[in-house]
């Protein structure tokens, strides 16, 4: 058996800086015709995957939606455990009578939001009415239901339908009031004068304490 010995060939080795230089991740630059060249490789995203478990604890945890309640027992004790506990309803519903009393419009009811009605409201609120009286005259009224003297009862019967009566012509002036200077600072808006007027009225005959959203102009000041 002949054994041919080769002569002249070199074998290549790598060298040690080649190998500590495979061990290390780099990126080459682009070539100069825009392509990228076959050793490029992309940077890690500098962390580890999570393993699933790690991830499931961290968040929601996926599986099946649990069964819906098969008796009234089973969905009375799911809605008990469910619903908030009695201070954290108060605490909710001090907090949205808070946020009531200071105007804000994601808790005020349909008829109280938007920028028209807060002007309205600071109108109504820059001077006394004699409207706010109706609450108090109303009261008169009874105790002259429950006074037997037909003088007295006369008397008072008299006295009402008079304040009535300027209650309706004020509440009538207001809202005409009221509307005009909402028509003139809200030129864009469609202003309801019945809407309008009768909003005032009503706000104008609850007393200043008890109206709301709280008053947040003095009496006597000036609304532009």
């Amino acid at each position: 058996m002949r054994v041919r010995i080769l002569t002249g060939v070199r074998f290549l080795r790598r060298s040690e800086n080649a190998e500590s230089a495979s061990d290390t991740t780099t990126v080459d630059e682009e070539t100069d015709d825009g392509r990228t060249p076959r050793g490029h490789t992309t940077p890690g995203k500098g962390r580890a995957t999570p393993k699933r478990r790690d991830a499931e604890a961290g968040g929601r945890r996926r599986g099946p939606a649990p069964p819906p309640p098969r008796t009234q027992r089973e969905a009375s004790k799911l809605a008990r455990q469910n619903r908030p506990s009695k201070e954290a309803r108060r605490e909710a519903s001090a907090d949205r009578r808070r946020r009531m009393d200071a105007g804000d419009d994601r808790v005020l009811l349909p008829r109280d939001r938007g920028p028209v009605r807060a002007y309205v409201r600071d109108i109504v609120d820059s001077r006394p009415h004699v409207i706010g009286l109706f609450l108090p005259l109303a009261a008169l009224v009874v105790v002259a239901a429950l006074i037997q003297v037909p003088a007295i009862q006369s008397y008072i019967t008299l006295f009402t339908f008079l304040m009535l009566a300027v209650m309706i012509v004020e509440g009538t002036l207001l809202g005409y009031q009221t509307t005009r200077r909402a028509r003139a600072k809200f030129p864009g808006e469609n202003v309801n004068p019945l809407a309008t007027g009768w909003y005032s009225f009503s706000r104008a005959t609850q007393p200043r304490r008890m109206r709301v959203p709280k008053p947040k102009v003095e009496r006597g000041a000036t609304v532009a």
